[in-house]
């Protein structure tokens, strides 16, 4: 198929950072031209919020009035403040505009007194013809600060018309739970690569039973761009983000979800850097070095383990539409973080997680870009646990140290990171297709263990080329849907109790993080 004059060319487009893409979209596009998919950027020809640049704040005219008591909210997502035992973001959607948006939020069911405003963000996407009609999407977020630590808080979504406080409207409530100031044990769970699908939506049943204080999404959230490399078959659907959301709702209405952002995440109309969509559709903590310009660049500390959420889309050789957009500015506020959480004693573990691999054998590999921008900082801060996505597959290395092992983690083992090195997990079998391992590698998880055995694969390089490399570190790989679960203690012996669970529930992995053992 040829591309048409208003598109951009393959050749110019992978040549493009985002940045690049977006200017020229918005510069040779009118927004009455009919759009294509040929010429995508690195996460689809995606196309354009109302405004220049970020989502606005206020709904967009609508077309037609319609009274709000027939416009019933949707997807509603949770995510963290800074401090998870007082700040709390609500999330939602709604089909059409509404008026004067709000929260009621109470400790009681029958007690929703206490009300505030809400944020609206909305995004227009023109359409494409014979592919897809234009669409508007409302987003709209409350802030709540001030929340007691360990509390059980009731909350209803409404606007003018739609009380969620009336009788006919108490099936809408909804609950969630501040971290409480010192917690003895709590459990969060982790993947990434979910999209929509039936696969997707077993995984949160599973997630659901684990009871998690909250879940980590390590990117490529929905897919609603569909290649996300740049190329001439990308393209872009926003109504997927509308199926996601309502997917999810089940688990993300009580259980935070806090996400970064992978390669698929970036949606070059919206805004130079490709996250104007997601700054519309999240809210995530303010606690990174630029909210704004990185959402998925943050850190929150839960009981005695701090949290530090990346985007890695800045420093991939792999992928490069976004690479180096930050000038240095997320690594060096990386190295800063990570020293803090490691000098503040009432934290015992650090988690790291963010999309690309450090590493995996499966068939996008281990980026050379996260190996040399940040693995010297997790060996100097001593990390104790990396979750990536990427791969759709659960793989787990030993323990590294180096870029070696620096001890073997069995299934069913312990490291010490203080003397091991880090133990990198690939969580990427949320929901979207599954990938394999390289020709001859065999699975190996719990029931299933094969011979400990060499691996030839390969990383990416500055030059954008794959390096062949034959590596002894991968541990357990399974081909599956599957999720990460960890079980946090403190007290005398502070500990990581990771386990791995199939879709079915059977676990696949586990093993034992413990600092000074």
């Amino acid at each position: 198929m040829e591309t048409p004059d208003f598109g951009i060319p393959p050749r110019l487009a992978r040549r493009m950072s985002m940045a690049e893409q977006h200017e020229y979209l918005r510069t040779k596009l009118s927004r009455r031209r009919t759009l294509v998919t040929a010429g995508a950027v690195a996460g689809g020809l995606l196309t354009g919020c109302s405004g220049s640049g970020s989502p606005s704040t206020t709904a967009a005219s609508p077309t037609a009035r319609v009274h709000g008591s027939v416009v019933t909210p949707f997807g509603r997502h949770l995510a963290f403040g800074a401090d998870p035992k007082t700040q709390m973001r609500i999330s939602w959607q709604v089909p059409l505009t509404v008026k004067r948006p709000y929260i009621r939020i109470g400790t009681r069911p029958e007690d929703l007194g206490r009300k505030i405003e809400a944020e609206v963000r909305d995004l227009h996407t023109p359409g494409v013809t014979g592919v897809r009609p234009a669409l508007d999407q409302y987003y709209l977020h409350a802030a709540l600060d001030g929340l007691r630590p360990g509390t059980t808080y009731y909350y209803g979504v409404g606007h003018e018309g739609f009380d969620p406080a009336a009788p006919e409207r108490r099936k809408t409530i909804g609950t969630f739970r501040t971290a409480p100031a010192s917690p003895e044990r709590f459990v969060f769970t982790a993947f990434g690569d979910q999209g929509v699908s039936k696969a997707a939506e077993a995984n949160d049943h599973v997630l659901l039973r684990q009871d998690p204080a909250f879940h980590l999404h390590a990117g490529d959230i929905c897919y609603a761009n569909v290649n996300g490399r740049g190329e001439k078959s990308d393209g872009y659907d926003p109504a997927f983000w509308d199926l996601f959301l309502k997917q999810n709702e089940p688990v993300t209405r009580s259980v935070p979800w806090m996400v970064t952002t992978g390669n698929h995440d970036m949606e070059a109309w919206y805004s130079p850097d490709g996250y104007g969509g997601q700054l519309a559709r999240w809210s995530l903590p303010a606690s990174g070095f630029d909210p704004d310009r990185a959402p998925g660049v943050y850190a929150f500390t839960y009981g005695n383990v701090g949290f530090v959420a990346l985007d890695a889309n800045d420093v991939s050789y792999e992928i490069p539409a976004n690479f180096g957009y930050t000038d240095g500015k997320q690594t060096a506020w990386l190295d800063r973080r990570l020293g803090e959480l490691r000098a503040d004693a009432s934290v015992d573990f650090i988690v790291v997680f963010f999309h690309h691999c450090a590493y995996s054998t499966s068939s996008h590999a281990s980026d050379g870009g996260v190996r040399d921008e940040w693995l010297p900082l997790f060996a100097e801060h001593q990390v104790d646990l990396v979750i990536n996505g990427h791969n759709h597959v659960y793989e787990r290395t030993d323990a590294i140290r180096k870029g070696e092992v620096g001890r073997p983690v069995p299934i069913g083992g312990s490291t010490d990171p203080t003397r091991d090195g880090t133990v990198y997990v690939t969580a990427g079998g949320g929901g979207k297709d599954l990938y394999g391992f390289p020709s001859g590698v065999k699975e190996s998880y719990e029931g299933h263990v094969t011979d400990r055995e060499w691996v030839e694969t390969f990383h990416w390089t500055k030059a954008k080329q794959s390096a062949q490399e034959t590596v002894e570190w991968s541990r357990v790989r399974y081909r599956g849907f599957s999720l990460l679960s960890v079980e946090a203690e403190s007290g005398a012996r502070p500990r990581l109790k990771v386990s791995a669970l199939a879709q079915s529930g059977e676990r696949i992995d586990h093993f034992e993080v413990r600092r000074g053992a």
